[in-house]
């Protein structure tokens, strides 16, 4: 790669002092030239760490680029001006999304660029706010995608990335948002008050953690930046069960799913700790007419066992402060209670039935599944027995036909499956099939105990 950074590193400055010598058709060979520059540099730094000389050196030549046009801008006016600004700012946001690729656990040694690339954002027109919720990034992007100009989009294929990073560094550094003319504090304060731009940084930050190649550092800043704008008191009391949260259910949802990535495979238990407190916070700002429809794509595309078992078991918490906690009171009490359990309440079987029954077919596997079949099971026997114990029936889990295929559908092919995984390796002393049989021993316990509670109710059925 040293062959190519003394190709590179001569191309990038040319390119400056060329771009400051055009007399005519200024943003049309500007436009033409950041595609190049931009598919060059990230071909170039993807060989490169913070930690190389030469990988700063070429991150100082882009900017001299941003510097060059931005001296471009003050010879233009009008339309053309706006349209250059918003060159310069997509430019500068990819550039921002590729310094954080490479900058790895040097992330004071990036600070000094990071800031010199946030001193542009004032000039642009890029605001903290703007950044976070992805506003100023459709803006500044709807003018090439009305033109239909996909080849310069492609380029530009990390800068929502660089969006939500940016307001990172500012998190990271006081410094850095200083340069940017931004006040993160402010913003945290602003979104924490807005539902609605809650839910847009959620769904830009999944852009943060999503990518594979991101480094770990980064993502941990995220997540607490993150945290930080879904605080428990404030965010619930902001809360509006009636908004309609529709057009955003996507991307919130490829956000809960790219926060289950970072609880799967982050090496570091802090991170992954604070990254599951994240992910009941989004969950719980998520209104509970559209929290069941979450729930159940996060479950029926969960691709790991442990993972499935932590949603079960939130699904569970939330039962219980949704609707079962009022199944306490008094019978004027209950009749209420009965109005106003959430809809989705009725549907939290289907959940259990993802896992007793995959959507793929066939009952579920072991041990590969063995966490979430007892988280499961666990969930099943909860809602069983504080249905009855309130003598309420919200789910339909006392009702004749609903025992009756619990009993014949989950529970006695699971029983007849895990007998005979158990009698198949009773007398196998190889320490994995040991493990095996052992992993099942709670599965069993509480299989047998559902099946007790359900002979039990069908001999008196609601």
């Amino acid at each position: 790669m040293v062959h190519a950074y003394d190709y590179v590193a001569p191309l990038l400055s040319g390119i400056s002092k060329v771009l400051l010598a055009i007399q005519r058709r200024h943003f049309e060979q500007v436009k033409v030239a950041v595609p190049v520059i931009l598919n060059v540099l990230k071909a170039v730094c993807s060989e490169f760490s913070a930690r190389d000389t030469e990988c700063m050196n070429l991150f100082i030549r882009a900017l001299g680029i941003a510097d060059s046009i931005r001296a471009i801008c003050a010879k233009l006016e009008g339309r053309v001006l706006e349209k250059l600004r918003d060159v310069l700012g997509s430019y500068i946001l990819q550039i921002m999304a590729l310094l954080s690729l490479v900058s790895g656990c040097e992330i004071p040694r990036c600070l000094p660029l990071v800031s010199r690339l946030s001193e542009f954002f004032p000039f642009c027109g890029l605001s903290y706010l703007g950044l976070i919720t992805g506003s100023d990034v459709d803006e500044m992007t709807r003018t090439f995608v009305a033109e239909e100009e996909d080849d310069y989009m492609r380029c530009l294929s990390y800068i929502k990335h660089g969006a939500a990073i940016s307001v990172i560094w500012g998190h990271i550094s006081v410094n850095v948002a200083r340069a940017a003319g931004g006040d993160v504090s402010a913003v945290k304060d602003e979104i924490l008050s807005n539902q609605t731009e809650r839910w847009q940084a959620v769904g830009m930050l999944k852009h943060i953690f999503s990518f594979v190649d991101f480094p770990w550092e980064l993502k941990k800043h995220a997540i607490d930046f993150l945290l930080c704008i879904t605080d428990g008191n404030i965010a619930r009391n902001c809360i509006d069960e009636d908004t309609d949260c529709s057009i955003y259910m996507p991307n919130l949802y490829a956000a809960l799913q790219a926060i289950t990535m970072v609880i799967m495979y982050t090496p570091d238990t802090v991170l992954r700790k604070n990254a599951f407190e994240a992910l009941k916070r989004v969950l719980a700002d998520i209104p509970t007419s559209q929290r069941f429809e979450i729930f159940q794509a996060l479950i029926t595309n969960s691709m790991s066992s442990p993972m499935t078992a932590l949603l079960l078991d939130l699904v569970r918490s939330d039962l219980y402060k949704e609707g079962f906690q009022r199944t306490a009171t008094g019978k004027d009490e209950e009749k209420q209670a009965n109005k106003t359990a959430p809809l989705w309440v009725a549907r939290a079987l289907e959940l259990v039935e993802l896992v007793f029954r995959p959507p793929k077919g066939g009952p579920p596997s072991f041990p590969e599944h063995g966490d979430a079949v007892l988280a499961a099971l666990n969930l099943y026997r909860f809602i069983l027995m504080t249905e009855s114990a309130g003598k309420t029936n919200y789910t339909g889990v006392l009702s004749k036909k609903n025992l009756e295929k619990a009993f014949n559908e989950w529970l006695l092919p699971l029983r007849a499956l895990v007998a005979g995984i158990m009698a198949e390796n009773k007398d196998d002393h190889d320490p994995l099939v040991m493990d095996t049989v052992c992993s099942l021993n709670p599965i069993e316990l509480v299989l047998y105990r559902c099946i007790e509670l359900v002979e039990d109710k069908l001999k008196h059925p609601a």
